[in-house]
């Protein structure tokens, strides 16, 4: 597949968050994807990302995933990204603290087919917890 495709089954992942359309990420994650930094709990393929990204838009309705860079080749998409939003819903063990939230990440996906069946990835979850007021450093 090429860069093109590649970045657009990227960007529609990433809008279907933003929106809260989970259910348009069957078409975009293979059913086998692997996850190599998944989340506490985190299932496998699609119904993995969509069951995490629901819980993130409870604990955060108006939760925002901005890329500020993105580089990418015929396999692979790599970006950088910010996260924000206001904490109105349980997160973890925690009630809602109505703060906000920003914090910084990177991800690699790899493709086949214009679906991801890798990622890679590391975000900045201590700063989150901190700027929610639930732990500290």
């Amino acid at each position: 597949m090429s860069q093109k495709v590649n970045i657009a089954a990227q960007q529609k992942f990433g809008d279907a968050v933003n929106s809260g359309e989970l259910d348009l990420l069957d078409d975009l994650v293979a059913e086998d994807a692997v996850d190599n930094a998944p989340a506490p709990g985190q299932g496998p393929g699609p119904a993995g990302y969509k069951a995490f990204y629901g819980k993130m838009i409870a604990a955060f309705p108006d939760l925002h995933i901005e890329v500020e860079r993105l580089v990418a080749n015929d396999t692979d998409v790599a970006f950088a990204y910010t996260l924000t939003g206001t904490h109105q819903g349980p997160l973890m063990s925690h009630s809602a603290s109505g703060k906000t939230m920003s914090v910084r990440g990177v991800q690699i996906s790899r493709f086949e087919n214009g679906k991801l069946v890798e990622r890679w990835g590391s975000s900045d979850e201590q700063g989150m917890l901190e700027q929610l007021g639930v732990t500290s450093r």
